[in-house]
């Protein structure tokens, strides 16, 4: 199952250095071990923003509400959540019925 998640951070202004600096390491750390299993597979930062689009590729709602509430960054994000299903007309798309 693939879902498009836009993520804004929201770290409070008074957050100590240290502390937003121990946390933004965790979630590097997390994110890439995502993206090295292949649940994370797209991530962009939106230009101007502190903020990112990405593609979860989970087998599960469970998994993807697993996946983000782990995120170190959970409390301080604005997560909108859309699933996606394969377009019709999308050429590079497995043929329906095939196989």
């Amino acid at each position: 199952m693939l879902f498009h998640v836009r993520m804004d951070v929201r770290l409070p202004p008074d957050l100590a250095p240290a502390e937003r600096a121990e946390i933004v390491a965790r979630e590097r750390e997390y994110s890439q071990r995502l993206q090295r299993a292949g649940t994370w597979p797209h991530l962009w930062r939106i230009a101007g923003q502190y903020a990112n689009f990405s593609i979860f590729d989970v087998e599960s709602n469970e998994e993807l509400h697993n996946a983000l509430s782990g995120l170190p960054l959970f409390p301080y994000l604005d997560l909108h959540v859309t699933p996606l299903a394969t377009h019709p007309s999308d050429v590079n798309a497995p043929l329906r019925g095939s196989g």
